[in-house]
Order: C-alpha cells, then structure tokens, then sequence
C-alpha cells in the first residue's frame, strides 16, 4: 500500500473544482451527492478506484448514504475529478472505463480537461455531459478567477451567477 500526502496545491484544486460543481448545481436546483475521495472496488474487476473528488448527479437519488455502495448494483459516480499535480491519473482511465464512470475532469499542467465516456472509451470534450453547458473552458476560468480572488464567499457567488447567466443566455 502507498501512503500519499496530497500538496497544498493538489489539495486547493481539488477543493475549487468541487465548488465549482457546488456552484453549477446551486441555481439550477441539482440534486447532488458529492462523495469525495470514497474508495470504490468491485470483486469481479479485482480492483477499483479512488477518485480525489466524485459526484452523483442523475443518480443521485440511488445512493443512500447510510448504506455502504455495492458497485454490482449501484451506479458509479456520475462525475469524478482527478488532480495531477505529482502524477498522473490517465492509468486509472481503464478502470473508470469497466465501471461505467460517465464522465472525468483531469486537472493537469494548468489545464482542466472534460472525459466524457463515449462506448468503451474516454474523448477529450470542450463540453460537460453531466453538467450540460459547462465547458472545460468555463471551468479553468473558474478556476483562474479563484486564484486571484480576495474573498472565497465573493468568487463563489460569481460563479454562481455566471452559471445563472448561462441558463438565462446572456453572457457570463
């Protein structure tokens, strides 16, 4: 077993990104279950995966969070986020692949990158499947804007609002 110690900067992304599907979620009324960094196995593959960050969206409603997942049965994840800061996540691809996981966002370099599951394989897309009309391009933005962002509670409610501008289609 390898012990990691995630960095701060892992850790700061990993945080944002998941606002920032908080964010998206929030003026549109999703129901969501964010399951962070929960470990997912399934005998039958003789592995599994633990994403840095994960979500149900359109399933949401399947998960009981007082009951342990059973990947035979339950869903996975909806959405997972995956940070590579001192390595990368590509090689978990394939088990994200055998589960079904619809759709992954790989921060890596700078860059967020949208996975969306298309057949029995991942595509880079500008455009999120899980979350319709959010790109890869809106969330680096996102992400950028929180770097230099003074107060954390004021960048959220931008991205709220950009995310409301966006359902109304005027500009974000």
């Amino acid at each position: 077993m390898e012990l990691r110690v995630p960095s701060q900067e892992h850790e700061w992304v990993k945080t944002t990104l998941t606002q920032i599907v908080e964010a998206v979620a929030f003026p549109r009324d999703l129901h969501y279950r964010s399951l962070g960094s929960t470990t997912f196995t399934r005998e039958d593959l003789a592995g599994g995966f633990e994403p840095d960050a994960c979500f149900y969206l359109a399933h949401a409603d399947a998960i009981v969070p007082d009951r342990p997942l059973d990947l035979t049965v339950d869903p996975p994840p909806d959405l997972v986020i995956e940070v590579d800061i001192t390595r990368s996540s590509l090689d978990k691809l394939p088990i994200y692949v055998a589960l079904g996981v619809p759709e992954v966002w790989r921060y890596a370099d700078g860059a967020v990158e949208i996975w969306c599951l298309t057949a029995e394989a991942y595509s880079v897309s500008n455009t999120s499947q899980a979350l319709p009309g959010i790109t890869a391009d809106l969330v680096r933005h996102c992400l950028d804007e929180a770097r230099t962002a003074t107060n954390q509670t004021m960048w959220f409610k931008n991205v709220v609002a950009a995310v409301e501008g966006l359902r109304r289609g005027t500009t974000p």
